[in-house]
């Protein structure tokens, strides 16, 4: 199954556990819940490290447990949600956040009081027009860690290069300076120190070049 689709099934279940909680007699426990979830995820983060799937979770199930349970629309937590859906499209991939507007919105709809006023609808669909902005900075983040790696990369087998030949000219000036006999091997040693110096000179413009 595509990592995405799969992702997108998990963050829709977890919704629907987050909307339904509300309707539960756990619902007398939602701090002590909500508080353990955070030491779920403290402790996990600490001692070990979690996928991000599992962050995205937690993080969803907490925000929406505490807008769901403070008045879901009408909550005075509700711009909670405007991080949540930020926030999944740089943790997860960015088409998640567009899953999870959708179910956002269609839970909310579900499960929205009878007799509503324009009011408490209307930032309920202005969630779908936040998506687009999510998934423009979920791409994006996307492209600099692709950027970041590649940079990565490029200075540590520049690095390597560089770390071989130098070598290979400093074996070479040890020769030298063993069967050293005059002139002939004098200009060996130069021309090798003035290798290196050219190749350490090479090596700080890449690198100032990438930072």
């Amino acid at each position: 199954m595509n990592i995405e689709i799969l992702h997108s099934l998990i963050m829709v279940v977890t919704i629907s556990l987050a909307f339904i909680f509300p309707k539960t007699p756990l619902v007398q426990y939602d701090l002590q819940i909500i508080a353990l979830l955070f030491i779920i995820l403290f402790v996990t983060k600490k001692f070990f490290r979690p996928s991000r799937l599992i962050e995205s979770i937690i993080f969803t199930l907490v925000i929406l447990m505490i807008i769901n349970t403070t008045g879901g629309s009408a909550s005075p937590f509700f711009f909670l949600i405007y991080f949540l859906l930020f926030s999944i499209s740089l943790i997860l991939e960015p088409v998640i956040s567009i899953v999870t507007t959708l179910a956002c919105v269609i839970f909310f709809m579900i499960f929205l009081p009878q007799q509503q006023s324009i009011n408490t609808l209307l930032p309920i669909f202005a969630l779908v027009f936040l998506t687009p902005f999510a998934l423009f900075m979920g791409k994006e983040h996307i492209k600099n860690e692709i950027l970041k790696n590649k940079n990565q990369n490029l200075k540590k087998d520049t690095f390597l290069f560089h770390s071989l030949v130098i070598k290979n000219h400093i074996n070479n000036i040890k020769k030298s300076i063993d069967n050293f006999m005059g002139d002939h091997e004098l200009a060996d040693i130069k021309r090798s120190t003035s290798e290196i110096e050219k190749l350490l000179e090479k090596f700080d413009e890449i690198e100032n070049k990438s930072t």
